[in-house]
């Protein structure tokens, strides 16, 4: 797995190196500010960017806008975005219409090298693997009626972990319930959803988490 590592501050941005290249993961490069990181997403084409929020040349979202137009422009390259702060507005625009391949993670959380390593596993195999609190303010807004209603508490619990990027097995284990309870509850989301049978078992995750973003 290829990796560009998009981070301003010296010691951050080599702490993500060291964590990332003990797992196997090849850095092909690293960028200080927004243009180099484009730059370095052409020349490389990894598969997997990594880009904090705040970067230079202004300091307010130059790290997202430059993870958008990788998205936009660059569709096969995942993006994991790191934040210091939760802010909800961001990861929605990140996600937009497509949640497959994305990642945002809030700074804090990836104290645990495991946690950054596993999500840009998930999102370079086209998962996404998004922060259970940014997952909470996400969806914390006031609906109107929708499919949703119709969820257990349990699926509910299921579909969010699902968003977060877990696979039925990780699901099961965070639960501590079985397996095939998990893929009965899974099967019981999808069909509530309205998610059609012929499509791919991995779309209708990808769907079943993207309506529930934006619900």
């Amino acid at each position: 797995m290829r990796v560009v590592v998009g981070e301003d501050q010296a010691l951050v941005r080599e702490g993500i190196v060291r964590v990332l290249e003990r797992a196997g993961v090849d850095v092909v490069g690293v960028a200080v500010d927004a243009p180099d990181l484009l730059d370095a997403a052409r020349t490389h084409h990894p598969d997997v960017v990594i880009a904090d929020i705040r970067m230079p040349p202004d300091l307010e979202d130059d790290g997202l806008r430059a993870a958008l137009e990788i998205r936009a422009t660059m569709p096969d390259i995942g993006v994991v975005v790191l934040s210091q702060f939760l802010e909800a507005h961001y990861a929605r625009e990140l996600v937009g219409e497509r949640p497959e391949g994305v990642g945002y993670l809030l700074k804090e959380k990836v104290a645990c090298p495991q946690i950054l390593v596993d999500a840009v596993c998930r999102v370079a195999a086209g998962e996404s693997a998004l922060d259970p609190d940014v997952i909470e303010r996400l969806v914390i807004r006031k609906r109107v009626s929708s499919p949703f209603d119709d969820l257990t508490p349990r699926e509910r619990d299921v579909l969010a972990l699902m968003a977060e990027g877990r696979s039925n097995a990780g699901i099961a284990a965070n639960l501590v319930v079985s397996v095939p309870a998990v893929e009965r509850h899974v099967t019981s989301i999808f069909s509530k959803l309205g998610l059609r049978q012929s499509d791919a078992a991995q779309h209708r995750r990808v769907l079943a988490v993207l309506r529930y973003l934006q619900s």
